[in-house]
């Protein structure tokens, strides 16, 4: 756990999930989100009660929990002396105040969810800001927090050396965008009817999108989505149309050879060329439909 504190009402606050270089606390002030450098300071009260213990105490007299001196279980910096305690501390061991961290208030304003009409209050995930409907589950990312919303989903199944957790299947992977059921659904900022997208032309999760105000995901989506980013974008479809890029380049080299060196070539047909030039013309333009 991170904590900061206001300077002016000593409010505490969790900001270990908090993306943002500063926020309003509820007394008005602007609190700056930043990281402190823990100090080995003088344990003098006990981190569980709070009760003064002797400076070389194993334990508590009071309420004979362990006093922790252990640099490696020393995490929390406590945000008014910058002391080092335990994560579980309740009380700073060298000042004494008592660590009551409250969640950062996020910005924002209950929407109308788009699918069911339910209010969606604003909340943070990741440290990031949106609005979620507790009925359906689906998400509203305001702005451009759609890719922060991914990213933050990436790192969370990622261990501490960048390796994932659990492979992903490529979302595009027998997913057919048509054959889902088409509803068009309203911003809940302007009411206007929203765009549906495939997320980046390939991956089969159709999102609703209002180019002025964000993005809207039902359930599951972001998680598909995410598994979808970190597959590698389907890696396999743009292989394909790489290939069959190259194929319709070699046949149009073969007309425009014919066209100058055959004075009575006229158009290419299935015997002059092969049928295998047509049908790669033709993969061509339903990969580049679907792909973009």
């Amino acid at each position: 756990m991170r904590l900061v504190a206001c300077s002016t009402c000593h409010i505490q606050y969790d900001v270990t999930d908090v993306a943002d270089e500063s926020f309003a606390c509820r007394c008005g002030e602007t609190v700056e989100n930043v990281s402190f450098e823990g100090v080995d300071a003088q344990i003098h009260r006990c981190g569980s009660c709070g009760a003064h213990v002797a400076a070389d105490a194993a334990g508590c007299e009071y309420c004979g929990s362990e006093i922790v001196r252990d640099d490696s279980q020393l995490s929390l910096i406590c945000p008014e002396c910058h002391g080092r305690n335990a994560e579980a501390s309740r009380f700073c061991t060298a000042c004494g105040v008592a660590f009551l961290p409250e969640p950062v208030q996020v910005e924002g304003f209950e929407l109308p969810c788009p699918v069911c009409g339910c209010l969606m209050p604003p909340r943070s995930v990741g440290g990031i800001g949106i609005n979620e409907c507790g009925s359906c589950n689906g998400i509203w990312a305001s702005g451009s927090r759609l890719d922060q919303l991914i990213s933050r989903a990436i790192e969370a199944q990622c261990s501490e050396s960048g390796a994932p957790r659990r492979t992903y299947e490529p979302r595009v992977k027998g997913a057919n965008p048509m054959a889902q059921r088409v509803a068009y659904r309203k911003c809940p900022e302007c009411d206007a009817f929203m765009q549906r997208r495939n997320f980046r032309k390939a991956s089969g999760v159709i999102i609703d999108r209002c180019h002025k105000h964000g993005t809207w995901l039902d359930a599951d989506e972001l998680e598909q989505i995410t598994g979808f980013v970190a597959s590698g974008g389907n890696p396999a479809a743009q292989a394909m149309l790489a290939e069959a890029d190259h194929e319709a380049a070699a046949a149009m080299k073969r007309i425009r050879l014919a066209a100058v060196t055959d004075p009575s070539w006229t158009r290419p047909t299935r015997q002059t060329f092969g049928a295998g030039d047509l049908i790669g013309r033709t993969l061509v333009g339903v990969l580049k439909g679907i792909l973009g």
